[in-house]
């Protein structure tokens, strides 16, 4: 599933073709995503030029002028630049057509993606108003995650994989950070120290900005906009390892459910 660094890659792929340029028209092939595609959609993108392209947590945010379209990649969708007229295949299920003769295409194998639209102040939209702060932005300190924490007996890896605590850290950023911050994450939230919780601050930030200058986690499905590979997961220390030496210490990598999601880690490295 594409988590933050990939979303934000795609981002800026995206808004060095489409910032400033203007819609022609938009095609709805399948509207049936994890929420239907307006079905007005493309008249209300048609002539609409496209001001900005923001990130919200894994959300993208199109500001078109009369409104905002929202865009979610959900498990396996893409977002790719094509020339206008490219033949589409079976799960290219939404086009966003400009007047320069390209187009945006989002496919989206497993449709668990959306394309929505809203009116008026986007963070006010019902996906987005009750998240969490950005992890690469300062309101996402050492003295909020403390805080955060205070008397919560969750794992401290479900807790910052919780959007209402922090955006964007998925599973496999939420292993890679708590690996180089040296704290084992079935750990009770509630149990971070004050110096440990600005260790895994500095440690989640640092994972997302790595993963986002070598492309993001390409596992199944994730390409960037003109359709490469990200490279972040030839650099993974605990994910997917399970029974493979620890690259640090030589221990085993150990693997155990959390949430319905699997966790992976060194239990000598994190106490």
């Amino acid at each position: 599933m594409p988590e933050l660094p990939e979303v934000e890659i795609t981002r800026r792929g995206l808004d060095a073709h489409l910032t400033g340029l203007t819609i022609a028209d938009a095609v709805i092939r399948n509207g049936s995503l994890r929420w239907p595609i307006p079905k007005n959609l493309p008249k209300l993108l048609r002539g609409q030029t496209i001001r900005s392209l923001k990130r919200r947590a894994k959300y993208l945010l199109m500001d078109c002028g009369n409104g905002t379209l929202i865009l979610h990649l959900g498990m396996s969708g893409s977002l790719r630049i094509l020339p206008a007229g490219t033949p589409a295949e079976k799960h290219d299920h939404f086009d966003l057509i400009l007047f320069n003769n390209t187009l945006m295409r989002l496919r989206d194998p497993r449709r668990f993606g959306a394309v929505l639209w809203h009116e008026g102040d986007p963070s006010q939209h019902p996906l987005l108003a009750g998240l969490g702060p950005e992890p690469l932005e300062k309101d996402f300190d050492a003295r909020y995650l403390y805080q955060a924490t205070r008397g919560r007996s969750v794992s401290i890896k479900q807790c910052i994989m919780d959007n209402h605590t922090v955006v964007g850290v998925g599973n496999i950023y939420a292993n890679e950070a708590l690996f180089r911050a040296g704290i084992k994450p079935q750990l009770s939230a509630g149990k971070l120290s004050l110096p440990r919780c600005t260790k895994l601050v500095a440690e989640i930030r640092a994972t997302l900005a790595e993963a986002i200058k070598l492309g993001g986690s390409s596992l199944r499905n994730f390409v960037n906009t003109s359709g490469q590979p990200g490279y972040f997961q030839q650099n993974y220390w605990v994910y997917g390892r399970t029974g493979e030496s620890c690259r640090r210490c030589g221990a085993t990598i150990k693997q155990i459910k959390q949430g319905q999601r699997s966790s992976f880690y060194c239990g000598s490295c994190q106490k």
